[in-house]
């Protein structure tokens, strides 16, 4: 019925994204105003992978991606052992006070302004080092070895959001996290950057049909980053965002395309099909490295 209703109206398509970005945004908000920003947080992010989980299967972008890729297991061990333990520690640090050891320029965060800003404001800061992490993780060899698990998939679907080395999660946290401390950013901004970080994660590699023009502007999108999965360098070398593209329209990376992106997607390299192998991956390189190297840019 809905993929029936999609294909009639494509309109529709338009409005999944925001829609679900807007409940989840709003069922956090909910869990923060009650105390249980936490707990609340894992019941959204939990039901919004069911959800996204449900429209794969109905309304799929690529057909082919639905088919199992046998990653599964590796998928959810990455996810539980790098992102979950990413917004977790940003969240226990925040709370444990720790952040005020770092606080440097603490009278430049603007705590006068409206939380809707300083939460803007903290996604922007963190996602130039965000951006920076990431880009150097495709340009610098020693960190592709760590990366290149990610980019190892051969089909987009939420499960493997979060398949990221944990060596690959730590130098994204350092490379952003720090600049929030530094400017002295409150334990709340910290909670909402790492749920919104969290959500559009999961929205951004999901295998669903979403038509996001004008958002592809603004927030990193299915869209947009399944031209950052292409085999292709010059396609794949691309939209670095995290979870905004500002950092990518003002360092001349931002790329979008009107023509379908491919789904053969994947890298050269042959990594391991287990979990462990995977782990072992950047520290065992010359078994899986590719022999002209990889070249950036």
């Amino acid at each position: 019925m809905l993929s029936q209703m999609i294909a009639k109206k494509p309109i529709v398509s338009h409005f999944i994204w925001p829609v679900i970005f807007i409940l989840c945004v709003s069922a956090t908000a909910l869990g923060i105003q009650i105390g249980y920003d936490s707990l609340v947080f894992s019941m959204t992010y939990v039901c919004l992978g069911l959800l996204l989980w449900q429209l794969e299967r109905v309304i799929p972008f690529e057909q082919s991606w639905l088919q199992n890729d046998g990653q599964m297991w590796p998928d959810f061990l990455h996810t539980l052992f790098s992102k979950l333990f990413a917004y977790y520690v940003t969240v226990s640090v925040a709370s444990l006070g720790l952040l005020d050891l770092f606080k440097v320029w603490d009278h430049f965060w603007p705590h006068h302004w409206p939380l809707f800003f300083q939460v803007g404001l903290g996604l922007v800061i963190a996602e130039f080092g965000f951006y920076w992490a990431h880009r150097i993780s495709h340009e610098w060899p020693p960190m592709w070895r760590f990366h290149s698990v990610h980019h190892s998939v051969t089909r987009l679907w939420f499960f493997n959001t979060g398949r990221f080395h944990l060596g690959d999660t730590l130098r994204s946290m350092a490379c952003s996290l720090p600049l929030m401390f530094i400017v002295g950013a409150p334990q709340i901004v910290f909670t909402w950057v790492g749920a919104i970080t969290a959500i559009i994660g999961l929205l951004t590699h999901c295998n669903i049909e979403m038509r996001n023009s004008s958002i592809n502007w603004l927030f990193n999108t299915p869209n947009l980053h399944r031209w950052h999965h292409s085999k292709n360098a010059v396609e794949g070398n691309t939209n670095y965002g995290e979870n905004l593209m500002l950092w990518d329209w003002l360092f001349g990376t931002y790329y979008n395309s009107h023509i379908r992106p491919p789904a053969e997607i994947g890298i050269k390299e042959q990594i391991p099909t287990h979990y462990l192998g995977q782990v072992l991956v950047p520290f065992e390189w010359e078994k899986y490295r590719i022999k002209t190297p990889r070249h950036y840019n």
